[in-house]
């Protein structure tokens, strides 16, 4: 209960510092899942209360962009570009692998929680479809033996 306490205070303190901001709710929402790595859903009510909102209204906007995460992230985020040129270039093959190889799906994360998976609507890495990123590195034309390799480096790194 405790540290779900010092999150409560942290949360109170971003809201406190952007509600007065026009269009506060995603700058709040934003800098909430930037501090925890999600936007845990007992923080709705706090923002709803403080922007004069709904809670339907709050959940609406964390439901309606993937970006947002209701719970918190594997220790790694791998990001699988879903752009139409990586769609071109064979990115649904490395959606399928990743799924299998992780056992996971989109929004979830691995047993251990070393990993989370996630769709990206684009990389800016067009020219070497298909992308995908893990953590802050952007890796281009990944096949599924690529993509195997990149994971058991990142397992590798301390």
């Amino acid at each position: 209960m405790a540290n779900n306490q010092w999150k409560i205070e942290e949360i109170s303190s971003i809201v406190a510092s952007l509600k007065d901001k026009p269009g506060a709710l995603l700058p709040i929402l934003h800098g909430i899942q930037d501090h925890l790595g999600y936007v845990p859903p007992e923080t709705v009510p706090l923002i709803a209360r403080e922007l004069n909102l709904s809670r339907a209204e709050v959940h609406g906007v964390i439901s309606f962009y993937h970006y947002f995460r209701e719970t918190p992230p594997g220790k790694q985020t791998i990001h699988i570009c879903r752009a139409e040129s990586c769609q071109a270039m064979g990115s649904d093959e490395i959606e399928a692998h990743a799924k299998q190889r992780l056992g996971i799906d989109y929004h979830e994360n691995t047993a251990d929680g070393e990993f989370s998976l996630e769709p990206v609507y684009c990389l800016g890495n067009c020219a070497c479809s298909p992308s995908i990123m893990v953590g802050t590195e952007v890796y281009g034309r990944v096949t599924p033996e690529r993509f195997d390799e990149i994971i058991a480096e990142t397992q590798a790194k301390p």
